[in-house]
């Protein structure tokens, strides 16, 4: 009767995991799907305008948009590294920058789920001797946690500059020198790398994993994401990339330094089809709930000339009948931007590797996409477009 017993056991087990690996086999080809593109049928107008962008405005870097699921614009333009001159292709995988923040909250927000954390949680709670009393994880969500930001207060007191700094290590600063706060918990909007960079230790600490192998199981790999990986250097001496950041004046190269040790607000490396992969796991619902995913979308900070706001890790664009969710990167020579237009099922990824305006020049783009044009200070308080 034991062995009897064992059998089924044994037996059901292995049929769940063939069960599970007809699954992930059905979803990867239904990616393949949704990846395949026909340069030949590419968009003539966002080719010129993205042409122009390159030629004229100094865009060098990725781009992906698609429409109603499915891609109509792909391209590279550009250099993956200036000084040896080794060109961009479409699976370059850059530096995100902030664009991690949302993925950083979509797994804050899985552990919600499983009821692992509680969004009223206090920080001290998982960090015992935390100096800034009243601090929530929502909050952290959603910069209103008034506290400085690690980023610039290092600076003064990380002696070994050699040395990467990890999460953990950032925050023993912030409890060993207890730096002014910019405000009250709850406050005003402030945006803050060390909200999110604290979110990332508090993954690793509720998972029990660390920051790199939490994404990679619950976010990466469900999302068929097979070019994404949490890169720091904590972990490596150099991070093994071949896209290199660039200064935009000199087009040399930025040197990785101890503050891309720190992850959750940034240190996730990715290409524009992973990207594009992220948002159809997102909208079918792989990744969380649909009530969650719309408490992430809720604007929940004062919004700025009639539209924009911040939810949880998302930056919210809210015009007249129109959804949309997106963020914008900017760390150590990369400059991207991420837009999910919700309401008209379009998604947007430009990924650059070098620091410029031209990402701020991307009106017409818009307007080909017969979509609201997404600007800061193209608004007036009520919300009306003011034209340049």
């Amino acid at each position: 009767m034991f062995v009897s017993l064992g059998f089924c056991v044994v037996v059901s087990c292995s049929n769940a995991e063939q069960k599970q690996q007809q699954i992930e086999q059905k979803q990867s080809e239904l990616d393949s799907l949704a990846l395949l593109y026909n340069p030949s049928e590419a968009d003539r107008q966002i080719d010129s305008f993205m042409q122009n962008l390159h030629k004229r405005s100094g865009f060098n870097g990725n781009v992906l948009i698609a429409k109603k699921g499915k891609i109509i614009y792909e391209n590279s333009f550009g250099w993956a590294d200036y000084l040896k001159k080794d060109s961009l292709n479409i699976h370059s995988r850059f530096e995100l920058a902030s664009v991690s923040k949302p993925m950083t909250g979509v797994a804050i927000l899985q552990l919600v789920d499983q009821g692992k954390i509680n969004l009223d949680q206090q920080v001290e709670e998982f960090f015992p001797g935390f100096p800034y009393p009243g601090v929530t994880v929502r909050q952290l969500l959603t910069h209103r946690s008034g506290l400085p930001n690690y980023v610039y207060f290092s600076e003064t007191v990380w002696k070994d500059r050699k040395k990467a700094m990890s999460n953990m290590d950032a925050i023993h600063l912030l409890i060993e020198h207890k730096p002014g706060r910019y405000g009250k918990p709850d406050g005003r909007f402030h945006y803050n790398n060390s909200n999110f960079m604290i979110l990332g230790a508090i993954v690793e600490k509720v998972s029990g994993l660390s920051f790199a192998d939490y994404m990679e199981q619950h976010i990466f790999k469900p999302a068929g994401m097979k070019n994404t990986a949490v890169l720091s250097r904590v972990k490596y001496d150099k991070i093994p990339t071949d896209v290199i950041g660039h200064d935009r004046t000199w087009r040399r190269s930025v040197v990785q330094d101890y503050l891309d040790g720190p992850v959750g607000d940034k240190g996730i490396y990715s290409t524009v089809e992973d990207m594009y992969l992220l948002d159809l796991a997102l909208k079918q619902g792989r990744l969380l709930p649909a009530n969650l995913l719309d408490s992430a979308y809720t604007p929940r900070s004062d919004a700025k000339r009639g539209v924009f706001s911040y939810g949880y890790g998302w930056r919210t664009f809210s015009p007249a009948n129109t959804q949309i969710v997106y963020h914008t990167g900017w760390w150590h020579g990369f400059k991207n931007l991420y837009v999910r237009n919700l309401t008209q099922d379009i998604t947007i990824v430009l990924l650059s590797n070098m620091v410029n305006g031209s990402l701020n020049s991307l009106d017409n783009l818009y307007k080909i996409l017969e979509m609201p044009i997404l600007r800061q200070n193209a608004y007036d308080a009520n919300g009306g477009f003011v034209e340049h």
